[in-house]
């Protein structure tokens, strides 16, 4: 009996996903990536990809995605060196008098030493997988290909019309995903700026979103350092702004001087798909079996590879 499933996006949860359906090696399942645009011109391709949950929904049942991403990335870290991958240390900046560190049930983590904080600060130093997006992305497109997905530059504007192409359609389009389904006006795209520079040797980030001037983040990748960032619900700019970009090397130098005068190589803006709870459910009332896989916030990477277990454990219930 086949089984022929569409995925439709291909950011790091859709790629994920698919990677997973594929991996599930299903006898007569065939996947196929329908996305109009390349893994590496997603938003997935922007973001800071450090494991954290941020801007997303906390509960148990997104604790167990948190902690199987968490394991799968720190397997591909020690096994897959060509992944883009690494384990980075650094420092979660505190600024709150009751700060929230229930994340830190699932990471090592330990108090910072004063003298790697601002005055005023308190922080939790741990480590944690941090992704060079550039390469990991196209290296989990081709470990989907070794394992039979296709993919075709395709816009899709309703999962219904692949009915008859397709026996199930995963969607997986970030902040696109309520108005293709047409039944959620809840996804909220929120504007996410950053830059990056040339990488003179640092390895530790910094994570400070309490900020007083706004959010800050310094992300050590193999081939640069991204600097970010913004969290704008009302901003639709799909350009970089350079006034926003000012304020944003003045916040990362103020965490790590280091960065004061750094080539900049490359800036990038996304579209992070907010919304209250993630919502990974079957849709009913469709032309075909449809599953929503969105609504991520900021933890697409943070929860990708939990994510993609969950929607193939449903796609697997017929």
């Amino acid at each position: 009996m086949s089984e022929r499933v569409a995925v439709i996006g291909a950011g790091v949860i859709g790629l994920s996903i698919a990677h997973e359906l594929a991996a599930a090696r299903v006898p007569g399942r065939t996947v196929t990536v329908l996305a109009d645009a390349d893994p590496i011109d997603t938003t997935s391709a922007v973001a800071g990809a450090v494991w954290f949950p941020y801007a997303a929904e906390r509960s148990p049942a997104i604790d167990l995605q948190l902690q199987t991403t968490l394991s799968r990335f720190t397997d591909i870290a020690r096994d897959h060196p060509d992944a883009g991958i690494d384990m980075r240390s650094g420092i979660i900046i505190e600024r709150s008098p009751n700060p929230d560190r229930s994340w830190t049930e699932l990471v090592d983590a330990a108090a910072a030493d004063e003298a790697d904080l601002l005055e005023g600060a308190t922080g939790m130093r741990t480590t944690v997988p941090l992704g060079t997006m550039s390469q990991y992305l196209p290296w989990l497109q081709a470990k989907c290909e070794e394992l039979g997905v296709e993919f075709e530059r395709r816009t899709v504007a309703d999962p219904d019309a692949l009915a008859g192409e397709f026996d199930t359609a995963v969607v997986a389009a970030g902040a696109r995903s309520g108005t293709m389904l047409g039944d959620d006006d809840t996804v909220v795209p929120v504007r996410g700026q950053v830059v990056r520079v040339e990488n003179p040797g640092i390895t530790e980030f910094r994570i400070d979103d309490e900020s007083e001037g706004g959010l800050a983040y310094v992300l050590p990748r193999r081939d640069s350092v991204v600097l970010g960032g913004t969290h704008e619900p009302s901003n639709t700019n799909p350009e970089p702004d350079p006034e926003i970009e000012a304020g944003i090397l003045e916040r990362t130098a103020a965490l790590v001087p280091e960065l004061k005068g750094l080539r900049i190589v490359s800036r990038g803006v996304g579209f992070r798909p907010v919304r209250e709870r993630l919502r990974i459910e079957e849709v009913s009332g469709r032309a075909l079996r449809v599953v929503a896989a969105y609504g991520h916030g900021g933890s697409g990477m943070t929860l990708s590879w939990g994510t993609a277990e969950r929607v193939a454990e449903l796609v697997a219930v017929s």
